[in-house]
């Protein structure tokens, strides 16, 4: 597989108002206690089932390319996760991939926790690259912190990468990388995921347009585990989805079952065979759902009043109304 997205905690210090998810935020008390036991529980399961391989290859080659693995958050640098959770799942990954074709361990981090010592550790661990994503000034209180941190991360023996897909992917397998990134109003803050507090707070301008399933991160060739473009996203509790965005049902749960097992199951399956393809409006025809259908239903009125259509309502609207009713247990009454 080219990548697993691993979402290891909800815990963040951050409750930003374009966030995705708003299961991202500060905990405290019973909830905090709740949080960690999710993550601290299940990552160990949940790396063991993970493919054999980390490796992939381009479409139409033989050439065995090595894949990556995305730890994020949340934020996995707080102290709490850090110690706990974030760095003995980079030394089982890095010993479960050694002779198996190697891994590129990425860590994603809004760069605020950073210090010179985390920095050290980090490399010492092998992470590939730290990518850091609150270099921006939607991020209150990181405004001009992208000198310092990549100041650190270059003493630390990390090499600037740009954050582009392609680059990144041609890097060199065994270097040691920092890319820095961040919401922009024609980027990310403008087509945002129509998802958590970003759309609650109605700040996607995404439209009919963007279908978020035929990008990277999107469904699309998350079934092609063998080929460039496969990836999954993993919740703390092993949840897994075709999509960073997040279907309304999990796809299975990588703490208690393999992950090849569970794609293994979908494939020729019309509704998934349809994320696949990055097509979400096909996912409805093999239960009486046209293209037509699936786009009206993409419809929704915000709480403003203002009218919102995107592919991803649709995709919502399908499983609320087609998959979850019929993945529900028969009534015994």
């Amino acid at each position: 597989m080219e990548s697993i997205y691993y979402v290891m905690t909800w815990l963040c210090h951050r409750s930003c108002e374009h966030c995705y998810d708003d299961r991202f935020r500060p905990y405290h008390g019973d909830g905090l206690a709740g949080v960690l036991d999710e993550s601290r529980g299940r990552f160990r399961r949940i790396i063991a089932n993970l493919p054999g391989r980390m490796t992939f290859r381009d479409r139409g080659s033989d050439v065995e390319r090595r894949g990556s693995i995305i730890l994020a958050g949340g934020e996995v640098l707080l102290d709490q996760v850090r110690e706990s959770v974030l760095y003995p799942a980079l030394e089982l990954l890095r010993a479960r991939y050694a002779e198996h074709g190697g891994c590129k361990l990425i860590v994603q981090t809004t760069g605020d926790l950073l210090t010179p010592r985390i920095a050290a550790e980090l490399r010492e661990l092998g992470v590939w690259t730290v990518s850091v994503s609150g270099m921006d000034d939607f991020h209150a209180g990181l405004e001009g912190l992208r000198p310092r941190v990549a100041a650190l991360l270059e003493e630390a023996g990390f090499t600037h990468l740009a954050p582009v897909a392609g680059e990144a992917r041609e890097a060199d397998d065994d270097g040691r990388y920092y890319h820095l990134f961040g919401a922009t109003p024609d980027h990310w803050i403008g087509r945002l995921w129509p998802r958590g507090r970003a759309m609650a707070n109605e700040l996607s301008s995404a439209g009919m347009e963007d279908n978020f399933c035929a990008r990277w991160s999107g469904g699309i060739h998350f079934l092609d585990s063998a080929r460039r473009g496969s990836e999954v996203s993993i919740e703390p509790d092993g949840s897994v989805y075709p999509c960073c965005i997040k279907t309304r049902l999990p796809i299975g749960n990588a703490a208690g079952d393999p992950l090849e097992s569970i794609l293994v199951r979908l494939r020729g399956n019309p509704v998934y065979e349809a994320i696949n393809a990055g097509e979400p409006h096909k996912m409805g025809l093999s239960q009486g759902w046209s293209e037509e259908t699936f786009r009206e239903k993409s419809r929704l009125t915000l709480p403003s009043g203002r009218p919102y259509q995107n592919l991803c309502i649709g995709c919502d609207r399908f499983h609320e109304e087609v998959l979850i009713p019929l993945a529900a247990p028969a009534s015994t009454a």
